[in-house]
């Protein structure tokens, strides 16, 4: 039985041991509230404090361009944390585990249309006397009304105090327990990580995996430094062009495919746009399945060898590419480009992607296609007959060849050239035999920076 907010407030206030402030800005002090509601409040708060008024924040907390952010969060938690040592470390210091719990919330306000969301943080010790540690996340706020917002938020505080201190070594009952007690569709978690103390070896993108896998997120990104970025701080205003792939391994077809989409993209932009553009290669966690599971090192592998090549990478759980460009269209108005091969372009038109809509496949399209969305297509060769498939010769399914040539007409999808012939010539599964055989070709294929990677995924992949 999955224990009740109360539950959890109640064991945290009854632990001798576990002692702390909370600063909460933005949606009322909802999560030292549910302390606050449960018995033995006296044993775990030691203050509460929230400073509405954007003066009395920066006197307390230092000048901020942006209140809710993680900037803002980290501030309040070097202040709080820091007179918390300063206060009582010398009374109880010995005997207590000491936080702070920090948050900074736009929750609904009146005549309030905008997104929703906030940081919360725990900065902790995980025994007594230890240099802290830090848990940050990011959250949306889903529901309608302001105080349905704040219930939800002070439920999910309590969830995150109370998992780092029971589940902080259990990486997925961490993650499904942030969503404790709140129902489907309340809350999205799209960012969560671990620094500090115990987590220097820590690779956070376990956490951008995880969310995804439970299902807190559709999707999460980092950067070609391996930092995990809320996906609204990084895409926000900025035109994105997409690849999509399952990178097993990551090959020089991936990087033509991009240069060469890159160009035509570049085309439909000012020259603003075009600096500020970023791009993308995305995995979907149907492209890292193994069976029924997930394998973190196989995932790690291919986020890694993108990463060794200067990529920023996405891994969503978005099998449909109307879904994919719903959640980008989420974060930006700007142009959207997706480069794909001839195989995906077929695999569009199968029922499969369009049989929970209630439109078909029109439908599906017509998602896909709105708001500014244009698919960019690399060339195949039939290895068999040589022929050379390209966006423009491609043949649609009966059924669907007037539509095809809509898009082709509108240009809602525009051909890419490819450049060298040699890369049209193997898979990527071709690659995964070519190294299990010791064949040395696979690697006039691969990029240098991803080879040892390559082997490794391809030793997983044949095994």
């Amino acid at each position: 039985m999955t224990p009740t907010t109360y539950d959890k407030a109640l064991e945290l206030n009854l632990d001798p041991l576990v002692y702390g402030t909370f600063a909460e800005i933005g949606a009322g002090q909802e999560t030292a509230n549910c302390f606050f509601r449960a018995s033995g409040s006296a044993g775990l708060v030691a203050k509460t404090i929230s400073a509405y008024d954007m003066t009395m924040s920066d006197a307390i907390y230092g000048r901020t361009e942006r209140y809710v952010s993680a900037a803002r969060l980290e501030s309040m938690l070097d202040h709080e944390y820091e007179i918390l040592l300063e206060r009582l470390a010398p009374k109880r210091g010995r005997e207590s585990t000491f936080f702070s719990f920090c948050n900074t919330v736009r929750a609904r306000g009146w005549k309030d249309q905008g997104e929703c969301h906030g940081w919360l943080g725990l900065r902790f010790q995980m025994k007594p006397g230890d240099p802290p540690s830090d848990i940050i996340l990011h959250v949306r706020l889903l529901d309608i009304r302001s105080t349905d917002q704040m219930d939800a938020l002070g439920i999910a505080g309590v969830n995150l105090i109370h998992s780092a201190f029971r589940h902080r070594g259990h990486l997925k009952k961490f993650v499904e327990s942030l969503l404790d007690n709140l129902s489907p569709g309340r809350v999205e978690v799209d960012l969560l990580k671990f620094t500090g103390h115990g987590y220097g070896f820590f690779d956070n993108r376990l956490c951008a995996l995880q969310l995804v896998e439970s299902g807190l997120t559709d999707a999460t990104m980092f950067l070609p430094d391996g930092e995990v970025v809320q996906p609204a701080e990084a895409l926000h205003g900025k035109p994105v062009l997409l690849l999509r792939g399952s990178f097993a391994p990551v090959m020089k077809v991936h990087l033509e495919m991009l240069e060469q989409a890159r160009q035509g993209f570049g085309l439909s932009l000012d020259e603003t746009d075009r600096f500020s553009a970023i791009e993308l290669c995305e995995m979907s966690m149907q492209n890292l399945l193994h069976g029924r599971n997930v394998d973190p090192a196989d995932f790690l592998d291919r986020a890694d060898a993108l990463q060794a090549l200067g990529k920023t990478v996405l891994l969503s759980r978005c099998a449909e590419f109307h879904r994919i460009t719903a959640f980008l269209h989420r974060y930006t108005k700007k142009p959207i480009g997706i480069v794909l091969s001839i195989g995906l372009l077929n695999e569009l038109f199968k029922s499969k992607w369009s049989e929970n809509l209630a439109g078909g496949l029109l439908e599906s399209f017509g998602r896909l296609f709105k708001q500014g969305v244009t698919l960019y297509v690399f060339p195949w060769k039939n290895r068999r007959s040589g022929e050379r498939v390209t966006a423009e010769n491609f043949r649609a399914p009966d059924d669907c060849t007037h539509l095809y040539q809509h898009f082709i007409v509108n240009r809602r999808i525009l051909g890419v050239p490819c450049t060298d012939e040699e890369l049209l010539t193997s898979t990527a599964r071709d690659v995964c035999k070519m190294i299990h055989a010791g064949e040395s070709r696979w690697q006039q294929l691969v990029p240098e920076a991803a080879w040892t990677l390559a082997c490794r995924v391809a030793q997983r992949m044949l095994s």
